[in-house]
């Protein structure tokens, strides 16, 4: 367990380790939850955005069109990376 210091504007700072355990990377959010215990459900905040937004982003970083293939490939090695 870590402990973390309220500041006296109310603030805490998470721990890297915390952070990397979240998936978070500067300038993403976290999201709160308040439980009847007094407790706290901290997450890692859901993107909003369509994939058509996602899609209309990368488009501008490169004039290589991918193959169906090459996608399946990129998005397969993706998620192995994350297991």
């Amino acid at each position: 367990m870590s402990a973390l210091t309220v500041t006296a504007k109310g603030q805490v700072t998470f721990k890297r380790d915390l952070v990397q355990h979240l998936g978070v990377t500067p300038g993403e959010q976290l999201t709160c939850d308040k439980l009847p215990d007094g407790g706290l459900l901290v997450r890692a905040a859901q993107p909003s955005g369509s994939i058509d937004t996602f899609l209309g982003f990368l488009s501008s970083k490169t004039s290589k069109v991918a193959t169906l293939k090459e996608i399946g490939e990129a998005a397969a090695a993706g998620w192995a990376a994350r297991q």
